[in-house]
């Protein structure tokens, strides 16, 4: 069994940024010559997720407008009252979308449907460096 490790960085925005990063994954498994096995995605962060949507902007418009529905940037937070960063909506959002994805590996490339991307979400009111550490793991 082989893992490698690596790690990318991404500049985002601010108010539910969501980048496709499958590209990006998809050349770390190519360069690793795993046949077979896994690859894992995970942002550190209280403020950020990672998931699969198709990546296209109607689908992207319904994705952000559940967020806000589910938790809303307005709505009161006792986060904000505590810290005063006004992003205790952010902190719920990335804890429904989690912050690590697995994603099998199949003849060396990643096992995703024709329409399914990996996206890394910025969630926090203000634009940030994210962290993408990704790890193969496999044969």
């Amino acid at each position: 069994m082989t893992v490698l490790s690596g790690t990318l960085e991404f500049a985002t925005t601010s108010d539910t940024d969501v980048l496709d990063v499958t590209s990006e994954a998809a050349e770390f498994v190519q360069a690793s010559q795993i046949r077979d096995g896994v690859l894992v995605a995970f942002t550190p962060g209280a403020t950020a997720g990672i998931t699969t949507i198709e990546f296209e902007s109607g689908a992207l418009s319904d994705f952000k407008r559940a967020l806000e529905a589910v938790a809303p940037r307005d709505q009161e937070y006792e986060h904000n009252q505590r810290w005063g960063d006004g992003n205790g909506y952010s902190h719920v959002r990335a804890a429904l979308i989690g912050p690590s994805l697995t994603v099998p590996i199949r003849d060396g490339r990643l096992d995703l449907g024709t329409w399914q991307q990996i996206v890394l979400c910025d969630f926090d009111n203000r634009p940030r460096r994210r962290c993408l550490t990704l790890q193969v793991l496999g044969v």
